[in-house]
């Protein structure tokens, strides 16, 4: 599982959580997927910029 899926994984238990009222848990999970999101995006431009140039190949 990739970074994106981790992020998914993160949202779906803060669902989870929120609905359940647990709501501290909720929030801790729901910074996570931010967190790793962001690492996600950030990666994936890096890449593809790199590949854009033609310094690595896909």
């Amino acid at each position: 599982m990739g970074l994106l899926g981790f992020a998914i994984l993160c949202v779906v238990i803060a669902v989870i959580a929120g609905a359940l009222g647990f709501t501290g848990i909720a929030r801790g999970a729901a910074n996570i997927a931010r967190i790793i999101f962001a690492i996600f995006l950030v990666l994936a431009l890096i890449i593809f910029c790199l590949v854009a140039l033609g310094v690595a190949a896909a």
